[in-house]
C-alpha cells in the first residue's frame, strides 16, 4: 500500500528504478487551454545543474547519464491517472548528482492569464518499476492563486540513502525562475 505524504514529509526510497507520475486537472471555465509541463533538475552539492543537459524536460527527454527519462509532453492533461511520467534509474545516476527536483509549470501562463489556482487534483507519485506498485503519493492541496510553477517534490541523497520529500512550493516566475535558481 502506498504511503500518502503531507507537505514537508520525507520517506526513504528503496526502489532503485521507479516512475515519477504527475497528474492534474484544470478548471474548464478558465478560458484558453492549459498546457502543464513536468521538468526535472538534477543538482549537484551546490544545488546547481552540472551542465545544461541535466535539465530534463519536453525538449531534452533524457539526462546524459540516461538515469532520467521524460516520456513526453502531454498537451491537454485530459483523462485519469498520470498526465506526464518520468522514469528514473538511480543505479545509473551521475555521481555529481545529489538531488532530483520535480517541477511543474504552466506553458505560456502569463499570456494566457493562467495560474495554479485554476489547477486542481494535482499529485506526484512514485511507482516501483519492478512491480508497478505505487510506493508513495503526495497530493497538493494548497491554493496557488498567483503561482505559475510549483516544485512538487524532490529526491535527494542523504547518508547514502535516496529519499523523497513532498515540497509543494510555488513560484510566480514560471520555468525561468527555476532555470535562474539552478543554473
Amino acid at each position: 500500500m502506498a504511503i500518502s505524504l503531507l507537505k514537508g514529509q520525507r520517506e526513504d526510497l528503496n526502489a532503485p528504478k521507479f516512475t515519477i507520475g504527475l497528474g492534474w486537472d484544470t478548471n474548464s471555465s478558465a478560458g484558453a487551454a492549459f498546457d502543464l509541463d513536468a521538468s526535472v533538475f538534477l543538482l549537484n552539492d551546490d544545488r546547481k545543474i552540472p551542465a545544461d543537459e541535466f535539465f530534463v524536460f519536453y525538449n531534452n527527454l533524457v539526462s546524459p547519464d540516461e538515469a532520467v527519462e521524460h516520456t513526453g509532453d502531454n498537451l491537454t492533461g485530459e483523462g485519469d491517472g498520470d498526465d506526464e511520467q518520468i522514469r528514473v534509474d538511480l543505479s545509473k545516476i551521475d555521481p555529481r548528482v545529489k538531488e532530483v527536483v520535480i517541477v511543474v509549470t504552466i506553458h505560456q501562463a502569463e499570456s494566457r492569464r493562467q495560474n495554479f489556482g485554476q489547477v486542481r487534483n494535482s499529485f506526484v507519485r512514485i511507482v516501483d518499476a519492478a512491480n508497478d506498485n505505487e510506493i508513495l503519493k503526495y497530493e497538493l492541496d494548497e491554493d496557488f492563486s498567483i503561482e505559475t510553477a510549483v516544485e512538487f517534490g524532490r529526491i535527494y541523497l542523504r547518508n547514502g540513502q535516496w529519499r523523497f520529500e513532498a515540497v509543494g512550493a510555488g513560484m510566480k516566475g514560471g520555468l525561468q525562475e527555476y532555470l535562474d535558481k539552478y543554473n
